[in-house]
């Protein structure tokens, strides 16, 4: 008898770690010389340590039109994407036409990207319409970046036949530029991004603003598109505001996501955003108001839990 008893002890030390085993959550990014990767990886750790029950990793990806597809079919849990991104895949057009992903609901808008163009200060480029004829990186294959940068373009005239374009991410579009590769690249992404603080470390760097004109007519083309000032000295030796384009930045989740968690998550990241602060300053507009008047579709219901806990006022449009 003494035998079982002690048997039946150690069978139940050995089987007791499984029932508290961490569930493991995927954060879909971006490249890692854009802002999705520090925040993924810096929103992994926050979950790792202040949501009991599971442990989190950020993963590197194609970003914002990889990353709906990843919500899609249930192989990442978070994702960071693009506003306009988003907003096409709800609605089953442009890139998403025949895929649409109606199960895609929102955690929350975390900052807003900046389109920046760039080029080397000693570079023929000073305009939008300079591009003709030039190579151009338009941001890597599935991403936001290629997505912004043709509605820009197409926009105001010029389409891929008036350029040379390659895609290319964010760290090779800066070693391209810096090695004459290329003549421009674009990035839609949080400023300020280490690629393009890296180019201006090592080359002088001209970023090219866009006209009233040029902003108002991608508006017309994306009305998630705003106006946005990109502040003199963001990068080293630019000494002027440059005007362009800003797009909201969304964390997206799948409809299927368990409502507590999503829960948790939400409430996590607005009651410990410092945290995230820490990780990159991008996370400075990570605020309820700015996801409130950003957020392009509907929220998950654990996070409209949180929101009226804090007593939000959520759009109708908002609401799934």
């Amino acid at each position: 008898m003494r035998t079982l008893k002690y048997a039946l002890a150690a069978s139940l030390l050995v089987t007791a770690p499984a029932a508290f085993a961490q569930q493991t959550l995927s954060i879909a990014t971006g490249g890692t010389g854009g802002v999705y990767y520090p925040l993924g990886g810096g929103l992994a750790e926050m979950i790792s340590e202040h949501i009991e029950g599971y442990e989190a990793s950020a993963e590197v990806t194609g970003a914002s039109v990889e990353n709906m597809g990843l919500i899609m079919r249930n192989e990442a849990d978070i994702a960071f994407a693009l506003a306009d991104t988003v907003h096409q895949a709800y609605m089953g057009e442009d890139d998403f036409e025949g895929r649409q992903v109606e199960n895609t609901r929102a955690l929350a808008s975390v900052y807003p990207n900046a389109v920046q163009l760039v080029t080397l200060a000693d570079s023929d480029i000073e305009s939008l319409s300079d591009l003709e004829g030039q190579r151009v990186s338009v941001g890597a294959p599935g991403s936001g970046t290629e997505l912004n940068a043709r509605a820009v373009l197409e926009s105001n005239g010029l389409t891929y036949d008036d350029m040379n374009v390659q895609r290319l991410n964010f760290n090779e579009t800066a070693d391209a530029i810096r090695d004459g590769d290329i003549d421009a690249g674009f990035w839609s992404v949080g400023p300020p991004t280490s690629s393009i603080m890296n180019l201006a470390s090592t080359r002088d760097i001209r970023l090219i603003s866009l006209t009233d004109e040029e902003i108002e007519n991608a508006q017309e083309d994306e009305p998630v598109f705003a106006p946005y000032e990109l502040k003199a000295e963001t990068y080293e030796g630019v000494d002027e505001a440059v005007q362009t384009i800003g797009i909201p930045n969304v964390l997206v989740v799948n409809a299927d996501m368990d409502e507590q968690l999503a829960y948790d998550v939400t409430k996590m990241l607005f009651e410990r955003i410092d945290e995230l602060i820490d990780v990159h300053p991008a996370a400075e507009n990570t605020t309820v108001e700015f996801s409130m008047e950003s957020t392009p579709v509907p929220f998950h219901p654990g996070s409209i839990r949180y929101y009226e806990e804090i007593d939000a006022e959520i759009p109708d449009d908002l609401r799934p």
